[in-house]
């Protein structure tokens, strides 16, 4: 067996147990509209909790076992694995339009990964630290208000929020990999403000990732969340930790069309999302008409005819009115045609 067998396995389950936990938040968000961020009553919702922590714990086992450029690629497999997931547990198909954007999604974003080198083994300074916390917190709020502001597209939305919790998984990450260095070098952990951070980003991501799914169906948000996490801490990864694309510019080359294929997907998802909601609201709602009894006389035939009712006619109008008294005559009264008559 190749060393880096579990590497592989742990990252394959790990992929499995995201695409689960965001299948489960995208059944609670249907379920309880109501409830956008938190629905904690839901013990479902719970077990999207679970599930997305148990993913998060064997991709950090994955890493134990294997090089970054391997695990990380293998992440975009969640989206691959939730659209037939959610077709067999919750019979939730998606059309030919989705897996086109999916596949896309992941490959772009696998070869992306793989081309992203490994720098040195470093931490984030205090000041680093700060600005970093800073411009994550900046970015989230911003994409929330937009998407606050956007609130009666529900896909547009979506997408945004479904962002927002990319963003503070993957500055998390990068939180984690710091924190992680940090034990290797002293065996301490100097920097007891970075739990803090990871936790809250951690709570934050969860929250605007099950915000996400109101209104959107899965495979946008997923994908969106699945996409730009790991973009986002790479872009941190090139900047900060010395990180680099293999093979010079060839590489660089390779992964900005990289990027332009995962993004491609990202926008096929959202269209197919948008033209499938306003193609459930053209369509006309007919109102089931309950049956009727219909009578049997309405229903007979006479000779192939429909059975008619002889209606007597009116008895011709001499113009008296009043009623008939005892010697034969009428005893007159007034009315209206009686004056008309005169005029």
């Amino acid at each position: 067996m190749s060393a880096l067998t579990p590497a592989v396995l742990l990252s394959l389950v790990s992929a499995v147990a995201y695409a689960g936990g965001a299948i489960l938040q995208e059944r609670v968000a249907v379920s309880t509209p109501e409830h956008t961020y938190a629905p904690l009553r839901r013990p479902v919702w719970w077990c999207a909790v679970v599930l997305n922590g148990l993913g998060a714990l064997l991709h950090v086992a994955a890493l134990a076992y294997g090089p970054l450029s391997l695990v990380q690629p293998l992440g975009a497999l969640t989206i691959v694995f939730a659209l037939p997931m959610a077709a067999l547990f919750v019979h939730r198909r998606a059309g030919a339009t989705a897996w086109r954007g999916a596949i896309m999604a992941a490959v772009g974003l696998a070869g992306l990964l793989s081309l992203t080198g490994s720098g040195s083994e470093q931490s984030l300074e205090g000041a680093e630290r700060l600005m970093v916390a800073l411009v994550t917190a900046g970015t989230v709020l911003a994409l929330m208000t937009l998407a606050h502001a956007v609130h009666r597209h529900p896909v547009v939305r979506s997408v945004l929020l479904a962002g927002a919790a990319g963003v503070a998984f993957g500055i998390a990450s990068v939180f984690t990999k710091s924190v992680a260095v940090e034990w290797t070098e002293d065996g301490t952990f100097a920097q007891f403000s970075s739990f803090f951070v990871i936790a809250a980003l951690a709570a934050s991501g969860m929250l605007l990732s099950q915000a996400s799914y109101r209104g959107a169906g899965l495979a946008a948000p997923l994908a969106t969340v699945t996409v730009v996490n790991p973009v986002v801490a790479a872009a941190v990864g090139l900047t900060l930790f010395g990180e680099t694309f293999r093979y010079g510019t060839t590489g660089t080359a390779l992964a900005l069309a990289c990027g332009v294929v995962a993004a491609g997907g990202l926008i096929l998802l959202t269209t197919e999302r948008i033209s499938g909601s306003r193609k459930a609201a053209a369509e006309p709602v007919v109102a089931a008409m309950p049956a009727q009894h219909v009578p049997d006389s309405a229903r007979a035939i006479t000779d192939g005819e429909p059975l008619t009712r002889r209606v007597e006619a009116p008895a011709p109008d001499d113009g008296r009115r009043g009623r008939k008294g005892g010697g034969g005559g009428y005893d007159e009264w007034y009315s209206p045609r009686d004056e008309r008559i005169k005029s």
